[in-house]
Order: C-alpha cells, then sequence, then structure tokens
C-alpha cells in the first residue's frame, strides 16, 4: 500500500529543469494559484471561494499548466474528504437547525453563576467537545453565533468569547481522527486507527488545548472581571432537539467505533450524517429537507478546486522542497528537527491555508519516506498553527465571516496579535510532547 501510494505521488511531479519553457512553467503555475488562493481568502465582491478555485483549477488546466488527466486524478483523489466534510456538515446543521447549539451556551451561562471566569471555562469546555465529535468548523461558525446571542443578552465584552471559539476549533482539532477535516488530508486518507492516534496525539492534543487556555484566560483577564448582570433565560429542546443531540452522539460513537477498527472515516461519516436525519426526522420531509438546504455544500467544490491547483503545485517543485526538507529536519536532533518540521508547516499554512498545505505535506511525507513521528509533527503544524493567523484555515475564515455578520468587526491584525500570543507556546509544547510519547 505504502508503495502504491508513492508511486502515485511521484508520476505526478514533473522534473524541473532551467529550461525557459521550463522556468516559465514554473513562474506562470505559481502566480496563477498564489493568485487564486488570495482570491479565496479575501473574497473581492463577496464572490464565494468555491468560485474562485473551481475557476483556477480550470484555468490551470486551459493553459496546460495541468494535463488533464492529473487535474481529474487529484480531484478524484479527494472523495474520502468530500465524504467526510458531507456528513460532518449534516451533522452540525442537524445540531443548529433544531437548538443544540442554542442551548448548550444557555446552559454554559446557566452554570456561570454570575462569573465570567466561569462562562470563559464553561464555552471553552464545550468548544472542546463540539469540535472533537464535529470538527473544528462546527465550533468556528455554528456555536459562535449561540454564545455570542448569550453573551449580548448578558452585556458582557463579547471577545473574550469568540476568541475562545475560534482558537479550541484549531487547538482541539486533533483531539480525534474525526475533530478537523485536514486529519485525513494529511494522512491521505489512511488515518491511524483510534487506539494509535490516542497513544499519538492525546498528549500533544491536551497540551495545545492547556496552553491555548492560559494564554486566551491571561489575555482577556482584564475582561473577565466584571462579574455577569443579567443571564440568558433558561433554554430546553424540544423533541427534535432531543432526537439531534442523540443521533449525533450516536453518530460520533460509531465513527470512533471505525475509527478503532480501522474503517474508511469518510464513507462512514457521510452514512453517519444521511442516518442522523432518518433518524431526527423520522418520516418529517420537511426536516430532512431543512438540513439538506442548510448544508454548505459549495465546500466540496472549493476543496476540489484546491485538490487541482495542489497537485499542479507539486509537479513545479512544492513537493520537491517540501519532501528536501523533511529529510533535512529527520537529520537533526529531535526537538529541533520535530519543532522545525511543525512551525515551518504552520507557517506556510497561514500564507496558503491549512488544507492546501495538508495535500503538499502528505504527499512529501510519502516521498521523503518520513517516519510517523515526523509525519505527526507535520499534522501537529497544520491542525495548530493556523491560529496565527485568519488566513491560516477556513475555518477561522469563516469564523470572521460569522463576526461580520452581527456585525463584530475583527481585523486581520487584531487576530494576529491574539495569536503571536497563542500558536508558538501552544505548538512548541505539543511537539515537546509528541516527543514524550516515543519515550
Amino acid at each position: 500500500m505504502y508503495e502504491e501510494r508513492s508511486r502515485r505521488v511521484c508520476d505526478n511531479v514533473t522534473p524541473m529543469h532551467h529550461h525557459p519553457a521550463q522556468i516559465a512553467i514554473w513562474i506562470s503555475t505559481w502566480l496563477l494559484c498564489g493568485t487564486v488562493f488570495f482570491l479565496i481568502l479575501w473574497r473581492p465582491r463577496r464572490i464565494p471561494e468555491y468560485v474562485w478555485a473551481v475557476t483556477g483549477a480550470v484555468l490551470l488546466v486551459l493553459v496546460r499548466l495541468l494535463p488533464v488527466r492529473a487535474a481529474w486524478s487529484a480531484v478524484r483523489s479527494g472523495t474520502d474528504v468530500y465524504l467526510f466534510l458531507a456528513g460532518m456538515m449534516l451533522l452540525a446543521e442537524l445540531a443548529r437547525n433544531h437548538g443544540v447549539f442554542d442551548w448548550l451556551a444557555a446552559e454554559a451561562m446557566g452554570h456561570a453563576q454570575s462569573s465570567q471566569t466561569r462562562l470563559f471555562v464553561l464555552v471553552y469546555g464545550i468548544g472542546i467537545v463540539v469540535t472533537a465529535l464535529l470538527s473544528n468548523d462546527a465550533t468556528a461558525v455554528l456555536l459562535t453565533p449561540a454564545v455570542l446571542a448569550v453573551v449580548r443578552r448578558a452585556k458582557t465584552s463579547p471577545l473574550p468569547y469568540l476568541f475562545a471559539c475560534a482558537f479550541i476549533a484549531n487547538a482541539a482539532s486533533f483531539v480525534l481522527p474525526i475533530s478537523n477535516p485536514a486529519n485525513l488530508v494529511v494522512f491521505d486518507g489512511q488515518l491511524p486507527v483510534l487506539g494509535e492516534w490516542l497513544r499519538i496525539f492525546l498528549l500533544p492534543s491536551m497540551a495545545a488545548v492547556g496552553m491555548t487556555f492560559l494564554v486566551l484566560w491571561w489575555h482577556s483577564r482584564k475582561n473577565l472581571l466584571p462579574p455577569i448582570h443579567d443571564g440568558a433565560s433558561p433554554a430546553t429542546l424540544d423533541d427534535l432537539g432531543r432526537r439531534a443531540g442523540i443521533g449525533i452522539l450516536l453518530a460520533a460513537s460509531a465513527l470512533l467505533t471505525t475509527s478503532a477498527l480501522g474503517g474508511p472515516v469518510g464513507p462512514a461519516t457521510f452514512l453517519a450524517g444521511i442516518l442522523a436525519m432518518f433518524f431526527v426526522a423520522r418520516t418529517d420531509g420537511r426536516v430532512m429537507a431543512a438540513a439538506l438546504r442548510s448544508v454548505s455544500w459549495s465546500i466540496i467544490p472549493l476543496v476540489a478546486g484546491l485538490f487541482a491547483m495542489v497537485a499542479a503545485l507539486q509537479r513545479v517543485g512544492a513537493l520537491a522542497i517540501s519532501a528536501y526538507s523533511l529529510k533535512t529536519a529527520a537529520s537533526w536532533p529531535p526537538i529541533a528537527g520535530f519543532s522545525a518540521v511543525a512551525f515551518g508547516f504552520g507557517i506556510a499554512a497561514n500564507a496558503i491555508n491549512n488544507l492546501p498545505m495538508g495535500l503538499i505535506g502528505a504527499a512529501a511525507v510519502i516521498v521523503a519516506h518520513s517516519s510517523r513521528t515526523l509525519h505527526a509533527a507535520v499534522l501537529l503544524g497544520i491542525d495548530l498553527g493556523p491560529n496565527l493567523s485568519v488566513t491560516g484555515s477556513l475555518a477561522t475564515i469563516l469564523w470572521l465571516i460569522a463576526m461580520r455578520r452581527e456585525n463584530i468587526e475583527v481585523s486581520g491584525w487584531r487576530f494576529l496579535r491574539v495569536g503571536v500570543l497563542v500558536m508558538p507556546p501552544a505548538l512548541f509544547l505539543a511537539v515537546l510532547a509528541l516527543l514524550l510519547t516515543q519515550h
């Protein structure tokens, strides 16, 4: 299996020489892909992200920077990821449509007992659970508005809680294999079984979650001092809401069982989403239709376009550079090599987004024949590195858009000032914890 994947990756790499035509191809590919990544991240004229990604992929084929066969192979290789995303989005929308997130936020406020610090801890804890079971996108995009509504009614400063949702979405995204679509990408659909995953990532995830909490609390400590004067009204779940909550827990249990048995996570997630929808709706077609309408299906062509563009970048040096970096880091002392890999991929993820960088990292690990531990360091950078800036992950970009819809402006510079405090110590501590798991 490993040799098969290695041949597949290497077949998509075109050797680069110093011939003028090859140099022109190199420059054109990087320029076109770089422009498309910029347009995806900044969405000029509010044109949806998937439009830019698909347009970029089509242009690469039309101007012959990427052969049709290579483009189709790249798009087809993402089937597991598409199924995973569709299933997770369906589960998350079932929770949102039937008030599960609103109920969780109101419960947190009820248990805070006028203490903002206690509320901050509860929101952070809920964010960990939602991220672990429904992926980081659910926390950043769906939990955040529910938390904001509760905090606004309490007439307290919302930013500490909003930042908690944004940062825990990435910090907790490797608690479980199903906590981040990037996990499936980085391991090229060959996720470690659940027991092996926990052996490798449980301690690093605890380190990342703990350090992120400490830094965020320290940064927000003054805003958390005043007591809460006006709490939210108690929330209740109706019959559909209770069934949605139960359906999600059953789906998560099924996915963890699938992971523990080494089964295909992508198809299992999609099937779990469909079954959960039927469990909640029973025979009510309106409930099913509402859930299907709520899903952001445009994320599928967006990811497919990214797969194609990354395939083009791999052909013009991105893969060779990444593989060489991994081989070099493997020869260094462990703490230096693993830190360099994690921070290198983490910073690169902030430049072009973590999903494309995860695709490059997955291919580089195969070509470089890297160890499983170095592979894990790549994942730490891809998952946790995006906490540096708003451009790091799709979840954070969607979080920023959700904030703007609520008339809350969080500039990229403001996020970066917090990210510089949060990401480096959390990632370094996670790397140290990863090294400890090897002894």
